[in-house]
């Protein structure tokens, strides 16, 4: 049996777990997502979301509705007459009678272990915070952000080589499959919730601008966690003189000194406590590249101070 569902997303996230339903067989009777924004060369284009683009590949109806508070609104919503509602990132409050309007409700599936990193950024918030572990939640959506009960979770470790854009790819993926799961025990009635704990909650808020500029002076494994945190977007970075240089991945090395200065000519960068090496930086205006590379146009002596 295939269930009638609306499907909910915006960014690339969201796209494997589209395609898998699709594949599943399910009935999806409309595509939720963000209005196109300005984009392409120069930014005077509207571009449409990525669901959008795939949705209507697949030939599913889409709508772009900029608020489901109103009435007009929630009655469109209310005639699909859908079984269930699938949201993975979405990116507009769902009110009340959107989310009561499904027979099953809306099942939102989340990048992180609720309740810690609820909210807009939870990936990239794990990998800075140093946390050990995350995952991938499907829950029952309810007013309250990401505060719903946990029907289904999948954990993955994060190691210090794990960037933002590797932990999107792998939980995106493990997220579609999760979520079939999901929706199969929900068509067996076999699909059980759990309350989420009251305690170790904490919010994911956005990246903030003065988030992205590296503070040397701080422990390696923590500076390692902000680079690896916000690559591939918005980026670390640091200042070598007038240049501003984005480093998108690093490692930690032996090494001592005083924080923020070259301690040798291959760019070992000392901490307030260790030291990194960049692996693979994004100078100002330009593509990323290995730090060999850089080095050969940029050379920074032994002793330079980064900024």
């Amino acid at each position: 049996m295939s269930l009638r569902i609306i499907f909910m997303g915006t960014p690339a996230f969201a796209v494997p777990t589209l395609a898998a339903l699709v594949g599943q067989g399910h009935e999806i009777i409309a595509a939720y997502t963000r209005a196109p924004a300005p984009g392409g060369r120069r930014g005077l284009d509207l571009v449409p979301s990525p669901v959008e683009v795939a949705a209507r590949g697949f030939g599913i109806p889409v709508l772009t509705p900029k608020t489901l508070r109103n009435d007009e609104a929630q009655a469109e919503f209310l005639n699909h007459a859908a079984d269930v509602a699938v949201v993975v990132a979405y990116g507009l409050i769902l009110p009340k009678p959107v989310l009561d309007a499904p027979r099953f409700g809306c099942l939102n599936l989340h990048g992180s272990l609720l309740p810690r990193w609820r909210g807009a950024a939870p990936m990239q918030r794990a990998i800075m915070a140093a946390d050990a572990e995350t995952g991938v939640m499907v829950m029952q959506m309810e007013e309250g952000l990401d505060t719903g009960p946990v029907g289904m979770v999948e954990r993955v470790p994060i190691t210090p080589a794990t960037t933002t854009g590797m932990l999107h790819d792998q939980l995106s993926l493990l997220g579609a499959d999760l979520m079939l799961r999901a929706l199969a025990a929900l068509e067996r009635d076999s699909l059980r919730f759990t309350e989420q704990s009251a305690e170790g909650v904490t919010y994911a808020a956005k990246i903030a601008k003065e988030e992205t500029k590296i503070d040397f002076s701080r422990p390696a494994r923590l500076v390692l966690a902000q680079i690896h945190g916000l690559s591939p977007a918005p980026g670390a970075y640091f200042m070598i003189g007038e240049t501003r240089l984005k480093i998108l991945q690093a490692e930690r090395v032996e090494g001592t000194g005083e924080a923020g200065v070259a301690l040798d000519s291959h760019l070992m960068i000392a901490c307030g406590e260790g030291a990194i090496r960049p692996l693979r930086v994004q100078p100002a205006g330009k593509g990323a590249m290995a730090l060999a590379d850089f080095l050969r146009g940029h050379p920074v002596p032994a002793g330079s101070r980064l900024l």
